[in-house]
């Protein structure tokens, strides 16, 4: 087993390092090659799971399937149409997350809610500004479900051990605090993703943003990951 658990680290690590520096020096083929290799892990990682009762696991397992196919749409160009599947699909994969954290008795709080639905009003306005379009109305969709699973994720209770400072569960050495981070990461992730889009010209800075993008998205996903099938 603990063999099993290295080399799913080790083969995460390769995919999330080649996916990264492919940002870094724009190799596209690399890119292709190795993105799409992360979310497998980490769906074998669920498979083999025993922190999860059967639906959960059937939860995770399907989210991570439909993440799977937003990176293959989003990882093959930047156009509008493949951009609407990928977010459609990440859509579909930040519906079966927050599935999966109401099961667990996660629900909105007042001390989490606001913000994160404050933030997400705010970039469907930044997003509709320039010029509204199907790809900005798909957009601002997919920014609520991923509030939703941001404040979901974000509920102490998930970690009722947990310590919690201005509303936000602190990361500890019990991995189901790592949940919402990986949240946090997400939306930080996304973020960034808009003012690419939206907002910056530069290459360089347009490239320093993917790298960042692709760093922070791997590293949420692994934290939600684990943190979802971490044993109380």
């Amino acid at each position: 087993m603990k063999t099993l658990k290295f080399a799913e680290r080790v083969l995460f690590g390769a995919a999330a390092i080649g996916t990264v520096y492919s940002a870094r020096t724009g190799n596209r083929k690399l890119r292709l090659a190795t993105k799409p290799a992360a979310v497998p892990v980490l769906a074998a990682r669920v498979a083999r799971s025993r922190g999860l009762a059967p639906g959960e696991k059937g939860l995770l397992v399907a989210a991570l399937i439909a993440a799977g196919a937003g990176d293959h749409f989003m990882g093959r160009s930047d156009e509008d149409g493949e951009l609407i599947k990928g977010a459609t699909s990440f859509g579909v994969m930040q519906v079966l997350y927050s599935a999966l954290l109401w099961r667990r008795g996660a629900r909105p709080r007042a001390a989490t809610a606001p913000p994160r639905l404050a933030a997400w009003a705010a970039a469907a306005v930044a997003m509709a500004l320039p010029k509204p379009s199907p790809v900005s109305s798909v957009l601002s969709v997919y920014g609520g479900l991923l509030s939703t699973t941001s404040t979901l994720a974000a509920d102490p209770a998930l970690a009722p051990k947990a310590k919690v400072s201005g509303g936000m569960v602190v990361p500890s050495r019990d991995r189901r605090t790592w949940i919402a981070v990986g949240a946090l990461l997400f939306s930080a992730s996304d973020l960034a993703i808009l003012i690419r889009r939206n907002f910056v010209t530069s290459e360089r800075v347009r490239a320093n943003l993917e790298t960042f993008v692709l760093t922070s998205y791997l590293a949420s996903q692994w934290l939600l990951v684990e943190g979802m099938t971490a044993e109380s």
